[in-house]
């Protein structure tokens, strides 16, 4: 094959990522990670610097479980519909404009707060943040992937990754650098005034057709049995339903339980602040951007399945150099050998997990059952890795990190046994075929 021919490829793969409808992404994703720090760590550092008690900072921290539980309320934002910003712009675009005109006033409400004088009023419009970021993410899943055909999937989850932790970024470092300068008022009008790019997202995207079946007129019975039944009922009639849920727990397990010891690891090691910061928020943001973008590659070039595969062995293998770092004490090198591998390979392995995600959806019930799958995914890097402090003390550090490669070995043979069983009916439509 001719070089021409290999750049010729190349461009067309890469080529996916310049269009109208990713840049919507993109900016819709931003939107989705903006708001996420905002009620979570730059809030706990606000309220640390105006003295709050430990105790009341760590039970504020609670007030994400909205993230976890979004699936409940996901039905009513799939198959609702806003009157005057659905005639406009759309369901889908409708709700998104919608839940970010309420984030506006929920990001500048949480910012008028008092730490010292009304911190109950503060936990209330934290909720209310959350609450409203969830549902957000729930109808820029569901547009990112009624928008898309199945051959861009893995380059939207590409972009969707890459807004959302430029989002973070900016609730994050560029909120806590903003502090220094400004009162904590401004400094979340600012944050607030940033869900603009969300908006023009909205505004420069085209709107999802609706299936055909979403058409038909129902009674409020039909309606509900529709919304709240058939998005399960359908996912358990695929093949090997139970195996799909177990793996989506699984997947990112490992990862899960060694990215909960990490800063209490480096901090160990001898690391300063300053070198945890420069590597882990720096460097490794961009390791992780570099990693998204290489999963969307590899998923149009490749194929789900296979960066699947590839990003869950580069994720398990990664783990073994915080072994080796373990050994090398606070060696900094090392230190940004080991972070840049192990944010490369997560960030591909997460571009190709949601390009997998997205693919599991029925698009009559997108929002409701790409909400169940990212809560179960939750669950896992949330409950399931709060053992993770028991297991390093119980093995040292590299022993601990030996025993995360371990847990994603599960997943990777459920991986290989999922993609066995659905290259099977494709095998069998080719030999009655032959």
């Amino acid at each position: 094959m001719s070089d021409g021919l290999i750049l010729g490829g190349w461009r067309g793969t890469l080529g996916v990522y310049l269009n109208r409808r990713q840049l919507a992404i993109f900016l819709m994703g931003f939107s989705s990670g903006l708001p996420l720090l905002l009620g979570f760590s730059t809030l706990s550092y606000w309220l640390a610097k105006e003295g709050v008690a430990l105790a009341a900072i760590g039970g504020l921290l609670t007030v994400g479980t909205p993230y976890s539980f979004k699936f409940l309320w996901a039905p009513a934002i799939d198959h609702l519909r806003l009157p005057v910003l659905t005639k406009l712009l759309g369901r889908r675009r409708g709700w998104a404009l919608f839940l970010q005109i309420l984030l506006v006033c929920g990001i500048l409400a949480l910012g008028a707060g008092d730490p010292t004088e009304s911190l109950l009023y503060m936990a209330g419009m934290a909720v209310l943040v959350a609450f409203l970021s969830a549902s957000q993410d729930i109808v820029v899943d569901a547009y990112r992937i009624e928008i898309l055909e199945p051959e861009e999937q893995g380059a939207g989850a590409a972009m969707t990754q890459a807004g959302y932790r430029f989002g973070l970024l900016a609730a994050g470092a560029g909120a806590l650098a903003l502090a220094d300068f400004l009162d904590w008022f401004w400094v979340y009008a600012i944050m607030a005034a940033l869900v603009g790019f969300g908006m023009l997202g909205v505004l420069i995207g085209p709107e999802p057709k609706r299936p055909p079946q979403e058409r038909a007129e129902r009674s409020v019975g039909q309606w509900l049995h529709h919304a709240l039944v058939e998005p399960f009922t359908d996912f358990t009639q695929r093949r090997s339903w139970l195996a799909i849920l177990l793996f989506v727990l699984l997947y990112k397990y490992g990862d899960a339980v060694a990215g909960a010891m990490a800063n209490p690891f480096y901090v160990q090691l001898g690391f300063t602040g300053v070198e945890i910061a420069s590597v882990t928020k720096v460097f490794g943001v961009v390791a992780t951007l570099l990693g998204v973008f290489a999963g969307g590659v590899l998923v149009a070039k490749a194929g789900v399945w296979r960066a699947l595969l590839i990003g869950g062995l580069l994720q398990a293998a990664t783990n073994l150099i915080f072994a080796w770092l373990a050994g090398r004490g606070a060696d900094i090198g090392a230190l940004t050998i080991a972070v840049g591998a192990d944010s490369f390979t997560g960030g591909l392995g997460s571009a190709a997990f949601v390009a997998y995600l997205s693919g599991l959806c029925n698009r009559a019930f997108t929002g409701t059952q790409y909400a169940l799958l990212t809560s179960l995914m939750a669950f896992g890097r949330t409950v399931l890795a709060s053992a993770s402090g028991f297991m390093a003390a119980s093995f040292g550090w590299a022993g601990f990190f030996i025993l995360t490669t371990g847990l994603a070995l599960p997943a990777l043979l459920l991986l290989l046994w999922l993609w066995r069983v659905d290259r099977e009916p494709v095998e069998a439509v080719r030999q009655q075929a032959d």
